[in-house]
């Protein structure tokens, strides 16, 4: 008893080194200033379902799907100042590596050196921290894992009970992936209609009672994830977003998994090294972790923002196909010291990205005031612009609210600012006064050589401001 309360206390301490590692890159990205001015509008007003920052679609229908999470991030910033930003992304990255461990203990108990080697891996699966409400909606997604999981192995499980109330805080919090409890219950459901082996995958048949506890809280689900503001209209709004070609090809993060590009080998290796750990294991593989393995490695593909939802996932079946090796407290505390002694280390050399005593804004100060000055009523604004203004008051032509716009500026936006197409076409239509853009990009240089039909106003580092002569 003594040696398993020693071995918690240092993975405890490994635990946290992580959360604190993980932070050492936390980014604030521009999207992350208009969701704490829609919360800081919301926490005075009232919520928000039409558009109030932008002059381009000014009044349009805007589906606030994180509504609960700007209120959320407005009052810590309320109550904590400028360090809420490291308190939300530190305290909501403890809490999901603690949910893994607590409902997994037994298993990571038993493999203390696999253990260490896969909460390693965490860091380089989260790869960066953010302030943004896919931070709750990772712990949610652990919880949904774990209380399907739960049932599975003990048929008089009731943990699942809760999986409609996550499904009513999720579609408030993050409502884009707020369809994944009903849709993980389905898997749990059709992979337990069968009991048969075939090759190396075994197909457990679940009972009558497990299958009607998941076939009602599935059904309790969806019914849940239109408990919201925006009502029946956020059940099908995951769907109408991973059919958008537009936002999905040109927003970083909405991107497919694309073998051209050097850093997304990062997920393929950490996909192949899974297969292998389920492939060389002399137990047969559960159809459920084969099918929920496949399908998280579906939407990782599908997108980059779905990386981090394999790891999540798969540390809940992953130490089935693991051996057992008690003998391992040696090798726990001398990987632990030499961690927490890196830690220490990269911690000491970026401490002050440990508190940080300002935004990260892209645009500074002196940008804003001067562009506050120009009083401009149709300014053009490249897309990570927005959230500073945004936050300064200054009404946009578009912003990290890419749905919002997706219908015809989101389009409209992309031939502007590539110098694409009819884009002198589209420059006429919305008649912009000033220019707002970044230093080195297509429309920059248009603007530059069009000869005297614009004025360079205003160059500072990266940005770049001109005026329609």
């Amino acid at each position: 008893m003594k040696k398993n309360r020693k071995i918690e206390v240092i993975l405890t301490v490994y635990i946290v080194s992580i959360c604190l590692m993980c932070l050492i890159n936390f980014k604030i990205d521009p999207d992350y200033l208009w969701h704490l001015k829609a919360g800081e509008y919301m926490f005075k007003n009232g919520i928000l379902r039409h558009d109030i920052f932008s002059w381009s679609v000014h009044g349009r229908y805007w589906m606030s799907h994180e509504w609960l999470f700007e209120i959320l991030i407005y009052f810590l910033k309320i109550v904590f100042g400028k360090a809420h930003i490291f308190i939300y992304c530190f305290s909501t990255t403890l809490i999901l590596i603690f949910i893994m461990f607590f409902t997994n203990k037994r298993n990571i108990m038993k493999n203390l050196t696999f253990s260490i080697f896969w909460f390693a891996l965490f860091i380089l699966c989260m790869f960066y921290v953010q302030a943004r409400p896919h931070m709750i909606s990772f712990i949610f997604l652990s919880l949904t894992i774990y209380f399907l999981y739960d049932l599975y192995k003990n048929e008089s499980s009731k943990k699942i009970y809760f999986l409609p109330l996550i499904s009513i805080l999720w579609a408030n919090i993050h409502g884009g992936s707020s369809n994944l409890p009903y849709l993980f219950c389905f898997i749990f459901i059709i992979s337990g209609l069968f009991d048969f082996k075939f090759s190396k995958i075994r197909f457990k048949k679940l009972n009558k009672i497990q299958l009607k506890k998941y076939l009602i809280v599935m059904i309790l689900c969806m019914i849940a994830v239109c408990i919201n503001i925006h009502g029946l209209k956020m059940f099908i709004y995951p769907y109408q977003n991973m059919m958008d070609k537009k936002m999905i090809e040109n927003i970083i993060e909405w991107r497919s998994t694309s073998l051209n590009e050097l850093s997304n080998y990062i997920y393929i290796l950490f996909v192949v090294f899974i297969t292998m750990v389920m492939l060389l294991s002399k137990r047969k593989m559960e159809f459920i972790d084969f099918i929920l393995f496949g399908f998280s490695v579906f939407l990782g593909l599908k997108s980059i923002r779905f990386w981090f939802y394999t790891y999540i996932i798969m540390s809940y079946c992953i130490y089935n196909y693991i051996g057992r090796y008690e003998d391992d407290i040696k090798i726990l505390k001398i990987g632990v010291s030499c961690f927490v002694i890196l830690f220490v280390t990269i911690f000491s050399i970026n401490v002050h990205k440990f508190f940080p005593k300002h935004y990260y804004f892209l645009l500074e100060s002196k940008d804003i005031e001067y562009i506050k000055s120009l009083n401009s009523q149709k300014l053009f604004n490249t897309y990570n612009y927005g959230g500073d203004l945004i936050y300064n008051d200054i009404p946009v032509f578009i912003d990290g609210r890419a749905d919002l716009y997706s219908k015809d500026i989101f389009g409209d936006y992309l031939s502007i600012s590539n110098s694409d197409g009819d884009y002198y076409v589209m420059m006429r239509k919305y008649d912009f006064d000033y220019y707002l853009v970044e230093g080195g990009s297509n429309i920059d240089y248009y603007l530059t050589y069009s000869g005297d039909k614009y004025i360079w106003l205003y160059s500072k580092k990266n940005v770049r401001i001109y005026k329609k002569k």
